[in-house]
């Protein structure tokens, strides 16, 4: 069972779907799992897939649009702000406690590409959440900071900086504003120097195969210095005693994300390696997401188990 739920975050109103198991009895308390969405997603793409698929393993689960995004309120459309992100994950916890078949004692949290930073950035400090997991995960702050792979150059971020001012100017005089694309907007204006998450970026936002109207592939620039002031990892530590896993593809160009986040945190923690994949490959292609479904349910079930 699907139902468009809306729920606060900041005084704005967010909107989510909430996926509840069509076996469910009456006063039934399940576990719960809020899935939240990569920037520039949407809850109709990879968040929902895993949010249906995690609700038919047994959990009540929850995905929703980001503030500002899809179709929850906010403006600038299209701000990604990472601590707007964390308040809409602990926002959407909140909700999930109001709800009649959740047990509010045991709620986890998955986060895909950036929200594979934003949910253990947020469940750091915010101990409902009982257990941590993600897919494809990613470092907002480090990707603008340092470029994909830690190689990008300091005039290049300080012109993204400068960028971000002057946005921030021109609004205050009125202008609109600016936007630039996420990805490459079309197939054809990849090329082969695009870094293989940006092109298969392409592929999966801009093509029928997860196109959607809400996901325009826009991003505004005066939302930089936030993201360049956010380190998703700084803090993992703080996760245990509960536990984390982390799930990537061993050939995902963000992979190194995963890595360094599971040397800094502590015990419980697992890193889970899918052979052969991609970091768009486990959004939506069968042959990685159902292992990676797999080890998510056997995650959650043990540690979002009955006291």
């Amino acid at each position: 069972m699907k139902k468009s739920v809306t729920f606060k975050s900041n005084g704005l109103d967010v909107k989510g779907d909430l996926y509840v198991p069509d076996d469910y009895q009456a006063g039934q308390k399940l576990p719960a799992i809020v899935v939240s969405h990569p920037f520039g997603g949407v809850k109709e793409q990879t968040a929902g897939l895993y949010a249906q698929k995690l609700c038919m393993k047994g959990n009540v689960t929850l995905a929703f649009d980001a503030s500002y995004q899809g179709e929850s309120a906010g403006e600038p459309r299209f701000l990604e702000d990472p601590f707007a992100r964390a308040e809409d994950i602990r926002s959407a916890v909140s909700y999930l406690t109001t709800v009649d078949e959740v047990d509010p004692a045991r709620i986890g949290a998955l986060g895909i590409c950036a929200s594979g930073g934003y949910v253990p950035f947020t469940a750091a400090t915010d101990h409902r959440i009982k257990a941590v997991a993600t897919v494809s995960a990613a470092d907002m702050g480090s990707l603008f900071r340092d470029g994909l792979g830690g190689n990008g150059d300091a005039e290049l971020r300080d012109g993204l900086l400068e960028a971000a001012a002057q946005d921030r100017t021109d609004q205050a005089h009125g202008k609109p504003a600016r936007l630039e694309h996420i990805v490459p907007d079309t197939p054809a204006e990849v090329t082969e120097d695009t870094p293989t998450l940006y092109a298969e970026g392409t592929d999966y936002y801009r093509t029928p195969r997860a196109q959607h109207p809400n996901a325009k592939n826009w991003y505004v620039v005066a939302g930089l210095d936030r993201i360049m002031a956010y380190g998703s990892y700084d803090h993992v530590d703080l996760i245990s005693p509960r536990p984390l896993l982390m799930i990537a593809g061993t050939r995902a160009d963000t992979k190194y994300f995963s890595e360094q986040a599971y040397a800094q945190a502590k015990e419980p923690k697992e890193l889970y390696l899918i052979d052969g994949a991609t970091h768009i490959d486990l959004y939506d292609k069968p042959e990685y997401v159902t292992p990676a479904v797999e080890r998510l349910d056997a995650f959650f079930d043990k540690h979002l188990a009955p006291a």
